[in-house]
């Protein structure tokens, strides 16, 4: 399936709450941006336990006496404020719509969605899409209403979208309106560069030339002397995914090979001490945020949602800011003969489920919040929608506590991003397959190459 092509200018998410991500290609990914800073025991029990507390929960918006009242599933309602700020925009100009928000929880919210709307107790007008792999789930068993008619009866215009919609087009279809989205950056640490007397990272470095940033600031040795020039977390879009970067390969290709110097790059600086082994970092379920919190890693690459935790952090102190918080972002690093600015991103949308009784009221609502008029609602709260303007980057990138350089807000400034996972009818099979490897790979058991022909052979039997 050839990827097409996002060209957006984005921005990234800075809000004071814990910010609840979008799609991933990783099945751990959601829980980690989740909880940022919590060790990995804590995690799991004060996790399991706000689940309980929080799954069904439902908030509304509007008033009692309201003519419509519109069912919407979402997550993390407590967390994330941009649902919320979505309903109520929406309501004050439509008075007599009541939007009701039933919080069925993150880690399995695709889960319960699905097996909600496959049977015939649910009663959602709209929903919330997590993740391509869950959007695929949804579209297979028939759930989801297609929208192009009425998006053409609309005029909606899908160009905002900077060809978002064409990724998730089902058969030329759309069953599902992007909402907000999230993409790849570099983080560094300014102090590390600067005792080291290197120069920071810029806003168009190849991966050749990040790898020997990497290594120029590096510092070997043994405790508070280590430095590490960069961290990869253990998720597979961390490492294999620049791959897909050149606009020519994606995960759905069948043929892996594309994948072998970024595989080959990582392992030779985990060889040399540059960054910490995939082994270590796994076995001690080291979380990005306390590598990066720590004050001994240079540079790391990592999605905008991790600001939305640096940022109130340290304002709290729970981050000590003499280790991290002389900090910024550049773009993503890129493959030779690749503009600067590309990176991979992540999407969350919203669909209208075939058993809704108020179709054309649910359409209105998902209009609304997937338009302009609901990006900027969902901007207000620092996060990041799927629709941008030069305005809300301007407005984001001057909230306190985000880095004060040029080239950190020209970083919120991308050129193509590339969804970590498009639509395809196999995509969570595909997904489970190259997670399988990865590990192997990383964890030293079979070698690069061995990995990718099993990636290769058990993918391409799924044709």
């Amino acid at each position: 399936m050839k990827k097409k092509l996002i060209s957006a200018l984005l921005v990234t998410a800075m809000c004071v709450t814990s910010f609840a991500g979008c799609g991933n290609s990783d099945s751990s990914k959601e829980e980690d941006k989740q909880s940022d800073v919590k060790s990995a025991s804590a995690k799991k029990e004060e996790s399991s336990s706000a689940e309980e507390k929080s799954a069904g929960s439902k908030t509304e918006v509007g008033a009692d006496d309201a003519s419509t009242v519109l069912k919407w599933s979402i997550w993390d309602a407590k967390s994330a404020t941009y649902w919320e700020a979505v309903a109520s925009a929406y309501v004050e100009k439509n008075p007599d719509v009541r939007i009701e928000m039933t919080d069925l929880g993150s880690a399995d919210y695709q889960t319960v969605l699905s097996t909600e709307l496959s049977g015939s107790g649910s009663d959602f007008d709209v929903v919330t899409v997590k993740d391509v792999p869950g959007y695929a789930t949804l579209v297979s068993k028939g759930v989801l209403e297609p929208l192009n008619e009425r998006i053409e009866k609309d005029g909606v215009d899908l160009s905002a979208y900077n060809g978002m919609t064409d990724q998730v087009a089902v058969d030329d279809e759309l069953y599902e309106l992007p909402f907000r989205n999230d993409f790849w950056v570099l983080y560094y640490n300014k102090d590390l560069f600067d005792d080291a007397g290197v120069d920071y990272p810029t806003n168009d470095m190849t991966l050749e030339e990040y790898d020997k940033l990497a290594r120029s600031v590096a510092k070997t040795g043994f405790g508070d002397d280590q430095i590490y020039g960069s961290h990869y977390h253990t998720w597979r879009s961390a490492v294999q995914l620049f791959g897909v970067l050149d606009g020519e390969h994606t995960i759905l290709d069948g043929d892996y090979e594309f994948t072998k110097p970024y595989y080959d790059m990582v392992k030779k600086q985990e060889e040399d001490g540059i960054c910490r082994t995939y082994v270590d970092t796994n076995a001690s379920q080291l979380h990005y945020s306390a590598a990066f919190s720590e004050g001994n890693t240079a540079t790391m690459n990592m999605g905008t949602w991790y600001i939305s935790t640096l940022i109130p952090s340290l304002a709290s102190g729970e981050y000590d800011p003499d280790l991290c918080g002389n900090w910024g972002i550049v773009k993503y690093p890129h493959p030779e003969g690749v503009e600067a600015g590309t990176t991979i991103g992540q999407l969350t949308s919203l669909a209208i489920p075939t058993v809704s009784k108020q179709k054309e009221e649910a359409w209105d609502f998902i209009k609304f919040a997937g338009g302009e008029e609901g990006a900027k609602a969902v901007a207000e709260t620092g996060a990041f929608p799927a629709i941008m303007s030069d305005e809300v980057v301007d407005q984001l990138a001057n909230m306190e506590g985000f880095p004060t350089d040029e080239a950190s807000k020209e970083a919120l400034q991308t050129k193509a991003v590339y969804l970590e996972a498009p639509y395809d009818s196999n995509v969570a099979e595909i997904n489970t397959i190259l997670d399988t490897y990865h590990k192997d790979i990383m964890n030293g058991d079979i070698s690069v190459d061995e990995g990718i022909q099993k990636m290769n052979k058990e993918v391409s039997a799924l044709k």
